[in-house]
């Protein structure tokens, strides 16, 4: 393609108006999609990823592998396409950039090319299977509308999102030093939770019961929504994962920040659904003349006060019953620990949102205009990945909308080189951390292993051949 050309298509994907660089509204339209997808959307990297080394320069690779994979994309109106295969990257690209969809999903890699699938029904045989998926997780802050008081809903702020935080913390200390997995990506939703992918080759070859083993080791929740108490810590001493994230992580979270932030014992309401989860009625009485129509003399919040009263009552030495010392944790437990979706993780089928996506339908209908409740000007944002290192940082209100990516572009103007544009945004760290931290190491240990692997194929015919 000439400059020249290269300069016209690019015209095409210009969002104009009067101040090319501050004319671009909040909120969704579609002529923003084509851009994004045109000019800042990084298929290539989903291509690399999606691929895990199979692209056709080593004598092991599978060149069937990425057609393989079910992609599946949500137009306008809500017209679903499953099943979707591409072939190479330049496909996928072509695809996306000419569908434009609003929300693009990932499934699982099929025995044969899912788009061909009603060939092979016709066979009897059960042909069309999922063969490898990415063990993954979905963690929605809806799920704890019922310890968090600033928010409800889709709505998130910075007071409830460190929930968010404390889920990737102890999740994914579990996945690398009790289950030895070392390629995981966290990616924010892009709204209202965050996505984590365990893209290790045996994590991918995993079978559903394994995954549904690895689903219960994290369960801790028993009650449903109308019983009082949701976990139950069980035996005589915690699993050390427990224990663990409980010293290392929960109770500081609880006692430091949580307690505090959501004033969860500042008032009657908030502080009988405590007492609520205490076996014993003398313990809850006690508290509950400590606590009725009384506010705190001193400068300490009310909340931490009333959090060590509780803590006096049922650690003390005469409570000798196991269980109400362990009421404690069980407390700690119920406001913080990680809530999965357990059935996104059990099964190779499931769908999840593609990273870089931009979050459907928030900047398009009323009822998920709110991303962030004290924020202005929500739009839709970016699916961009968190470094578990530093999740702390992870700030979900400072992510780039789609419209703030557009404006960024449009005020850096126009080069003939159309590589790397994402880089005069503020995307730009965001795709720069995907490669470096995760698809680069991921790449590398996919090299490793198809080397290996073919090298002792090789073995094996010569030892075949020696007899």
């Amino acid at each position: 393609m000439t400059k020249e050309e290269l300069e016209n298509k690019r015209d095409d994907m210009l969002i104009d108006g009067p101040d090319q660089a501050n004319s671009i509204p909040d909120g969704f339209n579609a002529n923003y999609l084509k851009v994004y997808y045109g000019r800042l959307f990084p298929h290539v990297d989903i291509f690399k990823w999606m691929s895990y080394g199979n692209d056709g320069k080593h004598p092991a690779c599978d060149n069937s592998y990425f057609g393989r994979r079910e992609f599946s994309f949500t137009l306008d109106n809500d017209i679903y396409l499953r099943f979707q295969s591409f072939n190479s990257s330049s496909e996928l690209e072509s695809s996306i950039r000419e569908k434009c969809p609003f929300k693009i999903d990932i499934g699982p890699v099929y025995s044969v090319d899912p788009a061909k699938r009603h060939a092979y029904a016709q066979g009897g045989d059960n042909v069309f299977a999922p063969v490898e998926r990415e063990l993954v997780f979905d963690i929605d802050i809806t799920d704890y509308d019922d310890v968090r008081y600033c928010c409800s809903g889709a709505d998130v702020c910075l007071e409830c999102w460190p929930l968010m935080t404390v889920a990737i913390k102890v999740i994914d200390t579990a996945l690398r030093d009790d289950f030895g997995f070392n390629h995981i990506l966290w990616v924010f939703s892009g709204r209202r939770g965050v996505h984590c992918w365990v893209c290790d080759g045996k994590a991918r070859r995993l079978t559903n019961e394994q995954r549904g083993a690895i689903a219960d080791y994290f369960r801790v929740y028993k009650g449903n929504e109308n019983s009082n108490k949701k976990v139950s810590l069980m035996g005589p001493a915690l699993h050390p994962f427990l224990v663990r994230s409980y010293t290392e992580v929960l109770k500081a979270f609880f006692e430091g920040k949580l307690l505090s932030s959501q004033n969860i014992l500042s008032i009657e309401e908030r502080y009988e659904k405590i007492l609520s989860m205490i076996p014993d009625e003398s313990v809850t009485s006690e508290l509950r003349g400590k606590w009725q129509g009384r506010s705190s003399n001193s400068k300490e919040d009310i909340n931490v006060c009333r959090w060590e009263q509780l803590k006096h009552m049922l650690q003390s030495g005469k409570q000798k019953v196991q269980g109400l010392r362990r009421c404690v944790e069980e407390i700690v437990f119920t406001f913080t620990y990680p809530r999965l979706d357990m059935e996104v993780s059990k099964h190779m089928n499931h769908l999840l949102k593609a990273p870089f996506c931009v979050h459907p339908k928030t900047g398009q209908y009323p009822e998920f205009l709110s991303l962030v409740s004290d924020v202005k000007g929500h739009g839709c944002r970016v699916c961009v990945p968190i470094d578990p290192e530093n999740c702390e940082e992870f700030d979900p209100t400072a992510v780039p909308t789609l419209s703030e990516l557009l404006q960024e572009l449009n005020a850096g103007g126009f080069e003939a080189d159309v590589d790397n544009e994402w880089d005069k945004t503020s995307l730009g760290k965001s795709v720069m951390f995907f490669r470096s931290s995760f698809l680069q190491p991921l790449l590398r240990s996919c090299k490793e292993e198809m080397e290996t692997s073919y090298n002792a194929k090789l073995q094996q015919t010569k030892n075949n051949l020696s007899w």
